[in-house]
């Protein structure tokens, strides 16, 4: 019989699927976990694309930064329409628009027109927003910051996954005589596009935007109108504090997630298959750190409040950085994958530990505060993009550049002030009696 409590869940139980607040857990990191096949499906199959496009680093470089750059105006737009119209039809919409350039990606002939598609592909990142909102939608102050952790990493973790299927999708569709090697990538795309278009109907079908029902079945959404989310999440420093810490976390991962399998190729000369499980590797780690993150965050802030989830983002940012400083100087294979490990271990800890914090911003705008401090981290990837285009400064520089920017924002991150303040005076109550 369908779970009938109408409340936030206070506990997390990973196997449960009766109830509409565990079934709506469920659907949406299995459909973020799926949107990383279309966003980022492309990625381990670039050795490909470059060799038949013939393209240049810096083309390279710019495919990369357009990636994540239509994410940056999506995010924002998304967290605006989950505080609106709910993140049930939200999550349709972007689900169904997005598939349409991941089916036709594979008509790309050119540079311009290749560029274009990774361009529209990059709203579907704006589905992170969906999950984090409708994550907080559904549990209690008291467990929230482990359940966004949770849906947020094992969604993430299609990011490593992807890298290790995409490449034996593609040899399968030659083995088996449906294409050629250099146009395996094509056929390949036409998977993951179909894909989200399941989803979609899942997604609308099969969750509720609250568990007492749809926001047009509830009082929320004129709530919200009147409150003004998104002024609210934009005139609060600790919102733009938060964006700026998940630049430096998941906008370096996504980077990581796009230029990985190329890094591998070329500076150790491993094999295209080699280089996706590596990176395949690298996102799987989803599996638990980022859990981990939001665990220790909600510990920590039971004990603290929020000014101690903001030191433990600090420190995990700095362990980040340094990690990265490690992986750029590794002067063998075995060195920089005990690297990589060691630096994600604490960037999707950070990662967690981020959206631990989100839903105690303001609980008026949780969407509209989401979609900022996504945006945050899409445009930290952007920046650091421009490193890998340079003609002059080689990957593993680039790397180490950008290790020492996360240690400083982390140092930045820990001295700053994450406290309650206005009308999150109550919640402080609350979080701190849970």
């Amino acid at each position: 019989m369908e779970n009938l409590d109408l409340k936030p869940l206070k506990k997390l139980n990973i196997f449960a699927i009766r109830g509409v607040q565990m079934r709506t857990f469920h659907i949406t990191w299995i459909t973020f976990f799926f949107c990383f096949f279309g966003w980022f499906g492309i990625a381990p199959l670039m050795p490909l694309v470059r060799e038949q496009l013939h393209l240049d680093k810096q083309q390279v470089g710019n495919i990369m930064i357009a990636s994540v750059s239509a994410t940056i105006f999506a995010r924002l737009l998304v967290g605006k329409l989950c505080d609106s119209v709910g993140p049930r039809i939200t999550a349709t919409i972007l689900l169904i628009v997005g598939a349409i350039p991941v089916l036709g990606i594979g008509l790309s002939n050119s540079y311009e027109s290749f560029l274009l598609f990774r361009l529209v592909i990059g709203i579907i990142g704006a589905s992170f927003v969906i999950t984090q909102f409708h994550t907080s939608m559904m549990f209690a102050p008291n467990i929230v910051g482990t359940a966004n952790a949770v849906a947020g990493g094992w969604g993430n973790l299609g990011g490593g996954v992807t890298n290790l299927l995409m490449p034996l999708i593609a040899a399968a569709l030659v083995s088996l005589g449906y294409v050629d090697k250099a146009n395996s990538w094509r056929l390949a795309m036409i998977i993951p596009g179909v894909i989200l278009l399941i989803m979609a109907f899942i997604y609308y079908k099969y969750t509720k935007d609250t568990p007492a029902g749809n926001f047009n079945e509830t009082e929320r959404k004129q709530t919200v109108k009147q409150k003004g989310s998104f002024m609210i999440a934009l005139k609060d420093y600790r919102t733009w504090l938060l964006a700026i810490a998940y630049a430096a976390c998941f906008g370096i991962e996504i980077t990581i997630d796009n230029v990985a399998a190329l890094f591998f190729v070329d500076r150790f000369e491993t094999t295209m298959i080699l280089a996706g499980a590596l990176a395949g590797i690298f996102g799987m780690m989803n599996l638990f750190a980022r859990a981990i993150g939001g665990i220790a965050s909600d510990k920590v802030g039971n004990l603290y409040g929020l000014k101690g989830k903001g030191y433990l983002l600090g420190l995990l940012l700095a362990l980040e950085g340094i990690g990265i400083i490690w992986f750029a100087q590794a002067p063998s294979l075995t060195l920089a994958i005990i690297a990589m490990l060691f630096f994600a271990f604490f960037l999707k800890m950070a990662n967690g530990s981020t959206y631990s914090i989100v839903p105690f911003i303001n609980k008026n705008a949780i969407g509209s505060v989401s979609g900022i401090v996504g945006a945050g981290g899409n445009l930290g990837a952007v920046l650091v993009g421009f490193l890998f285009k340079s003609t002059t400064i080689s990957y593993a520089n680039a790397f180490f550049y950008i290790g020492i920017g996360v240690l400083i924002i982390g140092v930045l991150i820990g001295l700053s002030r994450f406290q309650f303040q206005g009308e999150a005076v109550k919640e402080k109550v609350e979080f701190q009696t849970l």
